[in-house]
C-alpha cells in the first residue's frame, strides 16, 4: 500500500520529530525507508494505520495517519516513539529535545537550543520575519498552511 501524501485529508493527524542536526546524506535514503516502512506496518488494535512518513529538510520527520480510517491508539502512538527512540539511537541524533527551534536563512534550514536562539534574536543575526518551523501543529491543514511562519507570528516568539 502506497500512502501518498497529497491522498490524505487536512484532519490528518501529524507528528514532527526534529533532529537535532541535519541527518547525513548518505544516511537520508536508508532513514527514509525505515521511517516509511514503519508507516506502511504501523498497526492500532490489530487494524492497519493509513499511515504516512518521510524525511524532510533533511533534519524533520513527519508522521501522519488519517484517523478517518482508524485511530492512532495509545499503544499505537508508544509503538512510533519506541520505533524513533530506536532511529535517534543508531543515528546518535536528538529527536525529542523540545526546547530546539529550527528555523529557515534563505534555502538552509538550522536547529539551535532555546538559549542560543534567544542569542541570535538579540543580536539581530534573526527578527521577527525569520521563517520557523512549529513542529507543535496538529494536522495536514496546519502542516500545509502554518509550519513554516515568521517569527513574530509564532509561539516561537515568546521564547526570546
Amino acid at each position: 500500500m502506497n500512502n501518498s501524501y497529497q491522498q490524505f485529508p487536512d484532519s490528518a493527524r501529524v507528528w514532527i520529530y526534529q533532529s537535532d542536526r541535519p541527518f547525513p546524506e548518505e544516511a537520508l535514503v536508508d532513514i527514509q525507508k525505515k521511517v516509511q516502512d514503519f508507516a506502511q506496518r504501523w498497526i492500532s488494535h490489530d487494524r492497519r494505520l493509513r499511515a504516512f512518513a518521510d524525511v524532510w529538510h533533511h533534519r524533520f520527520i513527519i508522521l501522519m495517519v488519517d484517523e478517518g480510517m482508524a485511530d492512532a491508539s495509545g499503544c499505537s502512538i508508544d509503538s512510533s516513539v519506541r520505533f524513533l527512540k530506536a532511529l535517534q539511537a543508531e543515528q546518535g541524533v536528538d529527536l525529542f529535545d523540545r526546547m530546539r527551534f529550527s528555523y529557515r536563512q534563505g534555502e538552509q534550514v538550522f536547529t539551535v537550543p532555546r538559549q542560543e536562539f534567544a542569542e541570535k534574536y538579540a543580536s539581530g543575526e534573526i527578527d521577527d520575519h525569520t521563517l520557523v518551523f512549529d513542529t507543535l501543529i496538529s494536522n495536514k491543514g496546519d502542516l500545509e498552511r502554518s509550519w513554516e511562519k515568521a517569527l513574530g507570528q509564532s509561539w516561537h516568539k515568546r521564547m526570546v
